[in-house]
């Protein structure tokens, strides 16, 4: 969907009022870059801006109705609009008149593009404003991209920047950085710099060019533990002190890999959605994903078993003055049965 707004708004289609709602940063600031870019009389600095939370609509809706000085259109932006979520009244410092809001929405301005930004996970639907401003404005769902969404996505940004990508190769990449738009972005351009803007992205490229997420490692460091992939589980474990991991902050982040599969496990039997649970942990939504999706985390008990050797693990490398690398290795080596 959001693919079809800006392709709407590069060919020069530009509406009158914008709802960008969701909490992927860089799909709205995106989307802006290209509302500037589309209207030629508009550059960063003739933006004019409001903050919500400071300044009430009226004056958004005053300036929209003012016919521009050397603009043939304004372009304004009023930012955290949160009056279309649910809100505690008592902490909220500005009165809006939203009555004139929706008679507003009903005719806006032909010499104005409003884009009202709801940086929020969801809008509360009960609200007769925010039923009117999904109705009338053009909406963009800033939302964390996943799956198909998310390997089209880079596939799209790809093509941008000159080169191609395959779904398997693009899946590589999410593997090796996560799923930030703004990451990958970077990634795919320094890519893209490499390749001269020409050819096809190969696993290979993608290995030699981006960093992985430390993140990522422990957890295909954990997972391959956990299954009884001994070898895999060395080659990840020597892979890591040779990019000049200690073991003692290893054995930290895979106690801590742990303690979360142990959260999330907790939460999901409880309902909880991917989001959900990121914020209720407060965590990276894609280090839930990969909890979620992963078939091989065992029972409670023994994610328990492992926590508690990795508390003796622990206490061992803090005391002992010889090759500390020696004790986790030998751990990964021993087989667990709980």
């Amino acid at each position: 969907m959001v693919n079809a707004i800006w392709k709407s708004i590069g060919e020069g289609n530009i509406g009158p009022v914008y709802l960008l709602m969701g909490v992927e940063r860089h799909l709205i600031d995106t989307t802006i870059k290209r509302l500037i870019k589309a209207m030629p009389d508009i550059d960063e600095s003739s933006v004019i801006r409001f903050d919500l939370e400071e300044t009430p609509v009226e004056a958004v809706i005053e300036e929209a109705d003012t016919l521009p000085f050397l603009e043939e259109r304004k372009l304004i932006i009023a930012n955290n609009a949160s009056f279309l979520k649910a809100s505690d009244k008592t902490k909220e410092k500005v009165v809006h008149n939203i009555a004139l809001l929706e008679e507003w929405l009903g005719n806006p301005s032909p010499t104005a593009t409003v884009v009202f930004l709801a940086p929020y996970e969801k809008l509360d639907g009960r609200k007769k404003i925010s039923k009117l401003m999904q109705e009338k404005a053009i909406v963009v769902e800033a939302m964390p991209l996943a799956g198909k969404d998310l390997t089209t996505w880079i596939q799209n940004e790809a093509s941008l920047k000159g080169v191609k990508i395959s779904t398997e190769t693009a899946q590589v990449l999410i593997d090796m950085t996560g799923d930030s738009l703004l990451t990958l972005s970077s990634e795919i351009a320094k890519i893209a710099m490499y390749m001269d803007g020409d050819g096809e992205v190969t696993s290979t490229i993608i290995e030699n060019l981006v960093p992985r997420l430390p993140e990522v490692d422990v957890f295909r460091l954990t997972d391959a533990y956990m299954t009884g992939n001994v070898k895999q589980t060395i080659k990840i474990y020597h892979d890591l002190l040779r990019n000049g991991e200690e073991p003692i902050m290893l054995t930290s982040l895979i106690a801590g890999q742990i303690r979360l599969m142990i959260h999330v496990s907790s939460l999901v039997k409880k309902g909880y959605q991917q989001q959900q649970i990121a914020k209720t942990l407060n965590v990276h939504p894609y280090r839930v994903k990969l909890i979620m999706e992963n078939r091989n985390i065992p029972k409670m008990e023994r994610l328990l078993l492992i926590l508690q050797k990795l508390a003796h693990i622990d206490h061992q490398l803090k005391s002992t003055s010889g090759k500390r690398e020696r004790v986790l290795e030998i751990f990964f080596m021993e087989p667990l049965r709980v």
